[in-house]
């Protein structure tokens, strides 16, 4: 199974000119995950600010689902800026995640 994930994520040198694609793919990650812990995933939006070190991804979500995604003593958003950090460590960058209500 490991050989699978190591297949279909592409090396930095493979997506080497493509420094917005990999804040999107990043992107996806976290708007796939916070999508699927709130109750009103209309209201969720992304915002990828790029500079050149690293990405901020700046998640909106419906003032009710804040809490559901900061989780108890913020365990919920520190597994996903994990996961974030994680991927863009593969994908040699850098990314933090800020969560606005």
């Amino acid at each position: 199974m490991s050989e699978e994930l190591n297949e279909s994520v592409e090396t930095p040198e493979e997506l080497e000119g493509a420094e917005g694609m990999l804040s999107d793919r990043i992107a996806d990650l976290v708007e796939y995950l916070v999508v699927n812990i709130v109750d009103d995933a209309d209201a969720v939006s992304l915002e990828v600010i790029d500079s050149e070190t690293s990405s901020t991804i700046e998640v909106m979500v419906a003032p009710d689902d804040v809490a559901k995604v900061i989780g108890r003593h913020g365990r919920t958003i520190k597994a996903i800026r994990t996961l974030s950090r994680a991927l863009a460590a593969r994908l040699g960058t850098s990314v933090e995640v800020e969560v606005l209500g």
